[in-house]
């Protein structure tokens, strides 16, 4: 017997579909599929639901499996899919480089310069302007290094610390003046807020400045004079800022130092290394001192610790995933993300009192109907965020995920704690950072790679220059600005985290491909309604659908988030430990599945 078709619940379906092709752009990414007389796209964006159809003639020649983009040109309507032509071919799915090109194209990223852009920073001199160095303070004469990964090309912090008579240490945080640049209203500045941030694929960088900036004048390169602004402060025994100079400054970096360098010679762990920078040494000693004050009063604080590892992708020569591990990060990481820290809270209070019109990075406080989430899972786990129903201060989050340290459901309940907490943003208004417990906030030591820094150079320059006297007209002029690009900014660094994510999770995929049938030790990190997530040793998450947990109906449980076996009334919790096999991977869907291993079968393979 036939159902009766619901008029109503198609529409809605249209509807919804419709609204998805209208508020995007007009293009879709997909995958080509060819038949004798027309062909079909199967879109990369699962949400748009349906394929399109590719009439012989819209075809551009396009074959089979070809990753392309389509336009639009007709929307999906009841029983009729979406219409299209394509307007460019990619390249076949497994060719070297195309999986990170349909990325692009499928968020629309401004991977090339146009020629305007191109020409105006080809004009910039890549030398220091002798002329310029006389209006700064000239700091050429002190050892100061840039502290990064290996593979950094756009230096754009360079530090220093000494210790003063009076026992206090003094920290010198030396940002690339970029502004000094990118001028207000040129090509390069429109491009920069068009861009909003740096893109960090796998395979590649879509920078937001011309290499000519990025890794030439603007980059803090060793044994080169360079511009900077400087922001030196003197911070005593319990880690508090108790004076601060923000200048401009002109510097020569002494060493281009790597985080792997540095904790080997913290550590002693190369004598090599040690014999090669023996003259530095006290240098790094002096900045491990410092870190660890400064990070001892961060905790104090309240300051968030959330020790969720990064994925680290390794790539052969024609950037396939040979390897995923965790990304291994070091108390050399730490001096560096201690120092910066410091220096954009100094800033940001300072440009804040002299009422500036600033963007501020803002992480407000949690809802309070997610924290109670929150602790209805943790309570089943012994642990509870204590707030009351107004509030919840920071220390509250700090002390569990102290608790949690080293025990097997760190990695869950941070996970958790993170999902409950807000996304930051930008801002013009001040609402202080939660996640780090801090009143005041801002963006100030990568103006290479974020447009916000780069805009508040601009006004530290500007309130310099006057005398930190502007006009009204002035201040309200970069209110406006202030606002707008605060705004603008949020928007593309939420594009760009999306796809540095999907570029991982592809790339997961694709590694998992060669390792089908495999087995895996897991920790169950997140159930569902559908299945099972389980995350590996190695950051791979995969999903274990119900049918392949085992022969039984499960009951689950929304607020505690578990599951129940009914048959064999067996508990899985989030945090638990559980064997896998991998049963799927596809690079194209990002998806990886997996089944649970039943101990029958490890007992069976022992006895065979």
């Amino acid at each position: 017997m036939s159902k009766k078709v619901d008029k109503n619940k198609l529409e809605k379906i249209d509807k919804k579909i419709n609204k998805i092709f209208d508020l995007e752009k007009n293009t879709i990414v997909g995958t080509y599929q060819k038949s004798r007389n027309f062909g079909f796209v199967v879109p990369d964006d699962k949400k748009l639901g349906s394929d399109i159809y590719i009439s012989k003639k819209d075809a551009m020649k396009a074959k089979n499996n070809q990753k392309v983009v389509v336009e639009i040109t007709k929307l999906p309507k009841k029983d009729k899919s979406a219409e299209g032509k394509i307007i460019e071919i990619i390249g076949y799915i497994d060719q070297a480089g195309v999986d990170m090109m349909s990325l692009i194209k499928e968020y629309d990223l401004p991977y090339e310069f146009p020629e305007p852009v191109l020409k105006e920073a080809k004009k910039i001199n890549q030398e220091v302007d002798v002329k310029n160095i006389k209006n700064r303070r000239d700091l050429r004469d002190q050892e100061i290094f840039t502290i990064d990964g290996e593979d950094a090309k756009d230096l754009d912090d360079a530090v220093n610390v000494e210790k003063l008579e009076n026992g206090n240490y003094q920290l010198g945080v030396h940002i690339a003046d970029v502004s000094h640049y990118v001028k207000e209203g040129s090509f390069l500045d429109k491009e920069a807020i068009l861009r909003g941030t740096s893109v960090y694929m796998l395979d590649r960088v879509i920078p937001m400045l011309p290499v000519e900036l990025s890794n030439g004048i603007c980059s803090l390169n060793a044994g080169k004079d360079r511009f900077a602004i400087s922001c030196v402060m003197e911070i005593n025994s319990k880690g508090q800022v108790v004076s601060s100079d923000i200048f401009k400054s002109v510097i020569k970096v002494t060493e281009r130092m790597s985080y792997t360098s540095v904790q080997k010679i913290l550590d002693d762990s190369d004598k090599e290394i040690t014999k090669r920078y023996a003259d530095y040494i006290e240098h790094f000693k002096r900045m491990e001192e410092l870190a660890h004050i400064l990070k001892n009063r961060r905790a104090k604080d309240g300051s968030l610790n959330l020790d969720i590892p990064e994925t680290k992708v390794v790539l052969n020569e024609k950037g396939i995933a040979i390897d995923i591990k965790k990304y291994e990060l070091t108390f050399a990481n730490e001096i560096i993300e201690q120092f910066m820290l410091t220096a954009n809270e100094t800033v940001a209070e300072k440009f804040f009192w002299l009422e500036a019109p600033f963007i501020y990075r803002v992480h407000e406080a949690p809802d309070m109907e997610k924290v109670t989430e929150l602790n209805k899972f943790l309570f089943n786990l012994g642990y509870r965020v204590k707030c009351n129903k107004e509030e919840v201060h920071p220390t509250a989050f700090a002390d569990v995920l102290e608790k949690i340290k080293g025990k097997p459901e760190e990695m869950v309940i941070s996970n958790l704690v993170l999902r409950t907490l807000k996304v930051a943003r930008y801002e013009s208004e001040n609402k202080g950072h939660f996640g780090i417990a801090s009143k005041y906030y801002c963006h100030f030591t990568s103006p290479i790679r974020r447009y916000p820094d780069l805009f508040i150079h601009r006004i530290i320059s500007r309130y310099m220059e006057e005398g930190y006297n502007l006009s009204e007209e002035e201040i309200e002029k970069y209110k406006q600005q202030a606002t707008k690009y605060a705004e603008k900014s949020s928007e593309r660094e939420k594009i760009a985290q999306k796809v540095e994510r999907e570029s991982v999770d592809i790339k997961m995929a694709e590694y998992m491909e060669s390792h089908i049938g495999e087995e895996y030790p897991g920790i169950i990190s997140s159930i569902t309604s559908f299945g099972v997530f389980v995350e590996l040793e190695n950051t791979v998450e995969g999903m274990i659908r119900f049918d392949k947990l085992g022969d039984e109906y499960f009951i689950y449980d929304e607020d505690r988030k578990t599951l129940l076996g009914e048959k064999t009334k067996t508990m899985y919790h989030i945090g638990d430990k559980i064997n896998i096999r991998v049963i799927r991977a596809d690079k194209l869907s990002r998806q990886i599945d997996f089944e649970k291993v039943v101990e029958e079968e490890k007992e069976e393979e022992k006895e065979e």
